[in-house]
């Protein structure tokens, strides 16, 4: 085929306007689990807090784990902040009109299949609302100041691969002797009074706490 013939401009003008086109945040977002948290702040005494929820000890996931208000987008979302809102208006009690949002954070892309997109808002009266008991055991809060002035302890985890029995080694390059790459993960600790925060959630305030020192 010639570099100009008619069919070959036309099938490159085709490429170039799917190019142009909205793309996804990364390949595989749409099949992606995805998930949607908040970062709260609350003022307590004139200062400002995070808040956190500490997990139901009858949830079936995580019990008693420390998050973020947040989880899954569903269906009906239409934006991952909707969902943000409505997991927190569930969990918390918050009523959406009084969540005075602050801006969007990077999606954080722990595995190629999970997406988390976290958003930093402004709670008021957040004292005065039910907690949804079967989620949230209790909340509490930390001074964005001692997060400031804390850094986070880490602890590095090795991922290895692990292919199941029918993974097809005969279609690969040295087949069942392949090297696979084993990835370390960076696990962050912020010990707050009786508090442990780690997982997902560190690693989330870590980059609001370093995005905020860079201030």
């Amino acid at each position: 085929m010639k570099l100009f013939d008619r069919g070959y401009i036309m099938d490159l003008e085709k490429i170039k306007n799917g190019l142009s086109q909205n793309q996804p945040l990364f390949i595989g977002e749409e099949t992606a689990m995805r998930f949607a948290v908040l970062i709260p702040l609350v003022q307590v005494n004139d200062e400002w807090h995070v808040l956190f929820e500490v997990r139901s000890l009858t949830m079936r996931k995580q019990p008693g784990d420390i998050s973020f208000p947040g989880g899954r987008i569903d269906p009906t979302d239409a934006t991952p902040l909707d969902a943000a809102i409505r997991e927190t208006h569930e969990e918390l009690g918050i009523d959406p009109s009084s969540i005075r949002m602050l801006g969007q954070m990077s999606a954080f892309i722990p595995t190629s299949s999970f997406v988390v997109y976290p958003f930093v808002g402004i709670i008021d009266d957040h004292l005065t609302h039910q907690l949804n008991k079967v989620e949230v055991e209790k909340v509490f809060t930390v001074p964005v100041k001692w997060l400031l002035n804390h850094q986070p302890y880490k602890h590095l985890v090795p991922m290895q691969p692990m292919p199941l029995t029918d993974f097809p080694y005969d279609k690969i390059a040295k087949g069942n002797q392949y090297q696979w790459r084993t990835r370390v993960i960076e696990e962050w600790f912020y010990e707050y009074e009786q508090y442990t925060i780690w997982g997902l959630t560190a690693r989330i305030l870590k980059h609001f706490i370093d995005t905020l020192n860079k201030e």
